[in-house]
């Protein structure tokens, strides 16, 4: 390596010292000429390379005036152009020969004295005396259009075209020539054209991509346009439906109101016949019967006197009732939760809560019949009989108790047994409510197959009694009620377009894999008031319905969530049920749940898992009310805007709890919990200063108005009433640094212990009008 260093050295100075000699020798027109070609050559080439699309030209290094070439600098093959030009060459008084004495150590090697050699290019060291000097090769300037910079070289030299190749301006292609001939330079017209080729496919070249781009830019638009196009029809096709439904809706309000009218007309001519009928009768036999209607009559009088007495005490019990009744309610106050999206629509209300009406009227005192009542009881009988079969045969088949109006067919509470043997082919709504049909045979929708509603809530059906065909041939029906009755299973073979079913209040012991198969465009299932569990539940029981949204398992024994809830759950109700446990990936496949309903079950904050939900984007209301929470859980959803906590042990909320949602919590209610004053902290309610519209903390033990309750700017509604507080500060419930309008909206502060004529006329700054604020009655000690 070290003899191959010396070697490259010595031939490097060579080459250097015949370079320079030549370059001060060289004539000057001549170096004029050759930088005047080489520049168009030069121009050229720039040219073809800026537009990046034509071949190179091939180039060498050819010797001639500018950079000549010495015969005794070759090396096998090799030629080393000379690299200076006009410039005096510096020479080294290095001396070549290397020697032993005072040898040097550079970068790890050991060079002996005098030793030259070149760690990198444009660089030469000298190793002299034990140190090493190196000496830095400055290149000269080179006026040349083509300057080159061979391999192993660090200065450029001059480059000519090679002569054994010139171009076809033509087709732009080499062409060898003879090597004798000169060298003729490309004139101006020639560079000129070759340049107005490049220009033209470089027009051609943007062009292409213009025209490309503007075709991707319209697949866009249409993909847009295609976009836009369904999204209106998705919009036109919800229009629709919702006007359907009102006019649906609609008809029926009307339909109900003639059903009504026609009712009292009919029960109006039926009394004026049963007026007229008694008229002939009494007049056809007055005088036989004279003695029997005074005995009647008499009896008749002391049976309503006797009911009259009756009567006024049931009337006295009932208002004794309502009396006790009003003060338990003034007692035990309702909490008013005006944003609760949990409270039942009105009709469930009725449904549910609503008690019969009890019977004032006492039965009638029997007594036994005579012989005239006996013969005015068959005659009579028989003109039921009468009028009945007129009535049937005027209705095309439907039985007593049943009323049609346009499409829809009435029989509530009309003590049937057998389901109707019904043949009215354009009929869309059937009412069978309030019965004791107890089977429905497989011909049974046979002469109503439009049906498009039904309902059989409150009748006697058994698994069983159902056959397995008698649904199937319904190929319109969209909601099918079977409330209140003593079904074990669902029924199988439902039709795929039904959209609504009702299966609650009856005793359902399980939902097989293939129980809702077929259900696709199921929207709405409620299984309340049943004996479901996890245990008889299958995890794939919901995965047929793809579109179900609305789903309610309330007062069953589930201990834990359901699995496989369907992927489109919007609204989720489980409550009065003996839940314990929320794991971390019971709800990960339902991604677009809005509402969770789990009041009056067994939860702890100790057993929800945090990952439970904290990720969803879209659960916006969770009721937790009625549980066994000792402090508000973590970990909450993000997107969460409802919060119900009523009626658990809850003593403490911790600080951030609530810092993490976004866009923030606005409706909390903590009302019968066990908050003092020191389970409330100055942070805990950090991140819904500007989102909270209303807040209930009724009913606890706080001492003071909680840290906190005067930064939100946003507060409508709160509720510090039935609490433990004996002073309202200047501060506490009003920030009085606040510029804004006033937000507060109602602020109730009963049933404390507070003196009114203490409190500071500016501790209500923030409330809009005086008689906003409740403070009557107060407590005294």
């Amino acid at each position: 390596m070290r003899w191959w260093l010396v070697v490259a050295s010595l031939w490097l100075l060579v080459v250097l010292t015949i370079s320079d000699t030549q370059a001060r020798n060289r004539p000057h027109n001549q170096d004029g000429e050759t930088r005047q070609g080489k520049r168009k050559r030069d121009e050229q080439g720039h040219g073809r390379t800026r537009a990046g699309r034509s071949r190179p030209l091939k180039i060498r290094l050819v010797p001639g005036p500018s950079v000549p070439l010495q015969s005794g600098i070759n090396q096998g093959n090799t030629v080393f152009p000379q690299s200076y030009k006009n410039r005096q060459e510096q020479h080294s008084s290095y001396n070549v020969i290397p020697g032993k004495q005072g040898q040097c150590v550079y970068q790890g090697l050991t060079m002996f004295n005098q030793a030259v050699w070149s760690p990198k290019a444009c660089v030469t060291c000298l190793c002299t005396g034990g140190r090493v000097v190196c000496d830095e090769i400055t290149c000269p300037k080179v006026s040349c259009h083509f300057p080159f910079t061979p391999a192993g070289e660090c200065c450029p030299v001059c480059m000519e075209p090679d002569p054994e190749i010139s171009l076809d301006l033509s087709g732009d292609s080499p062409v060898p020539s003879d090597p004798s001939e000169p060298v003729s330079p490309l004139t101006q017209e020639e560079i000129q054209r070759i340049l107005w080729r490049e220009e033209e496919e470089h027009r051609e070249e943007e062009e292409r991509l213009r025209k490309k781009d503007d075709a991707r830019k319209k697949k866009r638009k249409q993909r847009k346009e295609k976009a836009e196009r369904q999204r209106k029809i998705v919009e036109e096709r919800r229009r629709e439906e919702e006007e359907a439904l009102r006019l649906q809706v609609e008809k029926e309000e009307e339909d109900y109101r003639r059903q009504i009218k026609k009712e009292e007309e009919r029960r109006k001519q039926e009394e004026e016949e049963r007026r007229r009928q008694e008229e002939e009768d009494r007049r056809r036999k007055e005088e036989a019967e004279r003695e029997a209607r005074e005995r009647e009559r008499k009896l008749e009088e002391e049976r309503r006197r006797q009911e009259e007495i009756l009567r006024e005490e049931l009337l006295a019990l009932v208002e004794e009732e309502d009396e006790q009744r009003k003060e338990v309610e003034e007692e035990e106050e309702e909490v008013w939760l005006r944003g609760d999206v949990f409270k039942m629509p009105p009709k469930e209300l009725e449904e549910v809560e609503e008690p019969e009406e009890p019977d004032l009227l006492p039965a009638p005192i029997p007594r036994p019949p005579s012989a005239t009542e006996k013969k005015l009881k068959a005659e009579g009988e028989e003109a039921e009989e009468e009028r009945e079969e007129v009535v049937v045969a005027n209705r095309g088949g439907l039985p007593p108790g049943c009323d049609i109006s346009d499409v829809t067919v009435t029989c509530e509470n009309a003590k049937l047994i057998h389901f109707p043997p019904l043949a009215i082919s354009e009929l869309k709504s059937l009412s069978l409510e309030g019965n004791n049909i107890s089977t429905i045979p497989a011909e049974a929708f046979n002469g109503i197959p439009n049906l498009e509603w039904i309902n059989l809530k409150k009748n006697k059906l058994t698994s069983a009694g159902i056959d397995i065909k008698a649904f199937k041939g319904l190929k319109m029906l969209r909601r099918l009620y079977l409330d209140g009755n003593l079904l074990e299973t669902v029924p199988p073979d439902l039709p795929p377009t039904l959209q609504e079913l009702k299966i609650s209040e009856n005793r359902l012991r399980g939902i097989g894999k293939n129980s809702l198969q077929g259900l696709s465009s199921l929207v709405i299932l409620e299984l309340e008031g049943n004996l479901l569990s996890e245990s008889n539940v299958d995890p794939l029981a919901f995965t047929p319905l793809m579109q179900l949204s609305y789903l309610r398992l309330g007062r069953n024994h589930f201990r834990t969530i359901p699995q496989g809830l369907p992927i489109s759950l919007l609204e989720l109700y489980l409550e009065n049920n003996q839940i314990e446990e929320i794991s971390e990936t019971v709800f990960n496949q339902t991604s677009s749940l809005n509402v969770v309903s789990l009041r009056h079950n067994r939860l702890d904050e100790t057993r929800i898992a945090p990952m439970a939900w904290i990720n969803h984007r879209t659960l916006e209301s969770l009721d937790l009310s009625h549980n066994e929470l000792y402090l508000v859980p973590s970990y909450l959803p993000r997107s969460l805007v409802h919060l119900v906590l009523v009626g658990n042990k809850i003593e403490r909320i911790p600080g951030y709890v609530f810092a993490h949602m976004t866009p923030g919590l606005e409706y909390l209610y903590l009302s019968y919990n066990k908050l003092d004053g020191e389970g409330i902290e100055p942070e805990s309610f950090f991140g819904s200063y500007h989102s909270m519209v209303e807040l209930c903390l009724d009913h606890n033990q706080l001492v003071t108005v909680p840290s906190g309750i005067n930064e939100m700017t946003n507060l409508h509604f709160l509720r510090l009433n039935n609490n433990l507080i004996r002073s309202i500060t200047d501060e506490g419930i009003c920030d009085p640094n606040h510029s804004g309008d006033s937000t507060l909206v109602t602020l109730r502060l009963e049933n404390n212990y507070i003196d009114p004529q203490k409190i500071s006329p500016s501790a209500f700054s923030c409330v809009r009008s005086s008689s906003s604020v409740v403070l009557k009655p107060q407590k005294t000690k």
